[in-house]
């Protein structure tokens, strides 16, 4: 099978598109056939192992998988013993952020890496485009604990995490503003956020609104100069460290003084954020953002394009399994 491989970490050109051969599946394990997955953050953060942190879980001096990639929708092709919630021609999608080996023609996955049957009706492609970014997503918007009628403000919109966050919001009742590039605006318009700000032609930070929370999808901003912006209780969430490692920092410190508070959720429960996003898809209250799609070839350019941070949404790699079996 075709696979993407590197032996080091390091920028996309590590990665090299190479022969191998495909993988048996065990006990407890299935073999899928990758229709469709995401070249996303997390992809970039263990190409890298950039920030250092990542290196426990992906290997201190050299990755611990050959072949990069985190999410992926597929088919079953082979069913290994003890397992019988799954049969071949399954279609089946899964997500682990220490990898899955996801960016390759086939992979062997378990219960470990949160393998689920896919909901009814949606595409591979749409599948993939729901699982990485859409799970952080929906445990940002868990820590928020806002409500109804509550004001909310998303810095990096268009992005993949941006984009979910603004849905999972509105899904809820929340009053969403939007921030985003002029280039990027007819895409986020498509979200139903209830304002936009273009962050090229005014500085969000000087609008008069207060919010309940705000939301920094991109990790752009930080708590100093967004806590302005906060109600007396408000909630400000970052989906980077920050500087110095402030964020994690002051989620310890901030809810003593009892004021503005800023929380840093480690993600958890994929398992629980696929049920979710997919009886959403299922229902059509969610549609993931979807920016370019490349072949497994160019995964190279892929990774290079992502790593620009200009990005609308999710950047897919697709495989040729043929037209309809994308769009079914």
């Amino acid at each position: 099978m075709r696979a993407a491989v590197r032996h080091r970490y390091g920028p996309p050109e590590v990665l090299e598109i190479r022969a191998i051969d495909r993988p048996d599946c065990g006990p407890g394990q299935v073999l899928v056939r990758v229709h469709a997955t995401t070249v996303n953050r997390t992809d970039c953060a263990v190409l890298m192992a950039k920030p250092f942190i990542m290196r426990p879980m992906t290997g201190w001096i050299h990755p611990k998988r050959a072949t990069t990639g985190t999410d992926f929708a597929g088919e079953v092709v082979a069913v290994g013993a003890e397992v019988d919630e799954f049969e071949i021609g399954d279609r089946v999608w899964g997500f682990h952020d220490e990898g899955l080996s996801s960016h390759a023609e086939y992979l062997v996955a378990g219960r470990r890496e949160n393998v689920a049957k896919m909901p009814a009706g949606v595409s591979f492609v749409d599948a993939a485009a729901s699982l990485e970014a859409a799970h952080y997503a929906a445990n940002f918007v868990k820590r928020l604990q806002v409500h109804q009628g509550d004001r909310v403000l998303v810095n990096g919109a268009s992005g993949a995490i941006g984009s979910a966050v603004v849905q999972l919001l509105k899904n809820k009742g929340v009053v969403v503003t939007a921030v985003c590039g002029t280039a990027n605006i007819p895409r986020v318009e498509t979200l139903n956020p209830d304002e936009i700000i273009d962050y090229e032609r005014e500085d969000f930070r000087q609008t008069s609104t207060r919010f309940h929370a705000v939301l920094d999808a991109v990790g752009k901003s930080s708590f100093g100069r967004c806590r302005h912006l906060l109600l007396p209780r408000g909630v400000y969430i970052s989906s980077e460290l920050g500087w110095g490692c402030q964020n994690p920092l002051l989620a310890l410190v901030t809810p003593c003084l009892r004021g503005k508070v800023v929380r840093f959720p480690l993600p958890t429960n994929i398992a629980a954020s696929m049920q979710q996003m997919g009886a959403l898809l299922t229902e059509g209250k969610f549609a993931p953002l979807i920016d370019r799609q490349y072949p497994l070839e160019e995964i190279r350019d892929a990774f290079g394009y992502v790593l620009t941070g200009e990005k609308c949404g999710n950047v897919m790699l697709t495989f040729d399994v043929g037209v309809e079996a994308l769009a079914d």
